[in-house]
């Protein structure tokens, strides 16, 4: 079930869910200031690397038991005034962060 969560960090609203309907796992976070996005963090697990997170693939528990992990790390792009749309890709090689300019793959947020 989709639930979205709202919560501030500095001066920035982040509204953060899991993606609904999409064919890999998405959790997203919208970064927003005075009303206005400023950047989108999405954490996107290969479908082969979900059993290293949960053996039976479920996407809630494996988004209830790594959120706060997520948090700091969209904390720490913020303190770093990292404010670009990017993707931490996890797979079974490990984990990436793109520019989601340089994705062939665009996720769509709207």
């Amino acid at each position: 079930m989709h639930e979205e969560k709202s919560w501030s960090y500095k001066e920035y609203e982040i509204k953060e869910g899991l993606k609904p309907g999409s064919n890999h796992f998405q959790y997203y976070f919208v970064v927003s200031e005075g009303g206005e996005k400023k950047c989108y963090f999405c954490v996107w697990i290969e479908n082969g690397a979900l059993t290293d997170f949960t053996q039976n693939k479920d996407i809630n528990e494996i988004a209830s038991a790594q959120r706060e992990a997520w948090r700091k790390w969209v904390q720490e792009k913020i303190d770093r005034q990292e404010l670009k749309n990017t993707v931490l890709k996890l797979d079974k090689k490990g984990q990436q962060e793109i520019d989601l300019s340089e994705m062939k793959d665009k996720l769509d947020f709207e």
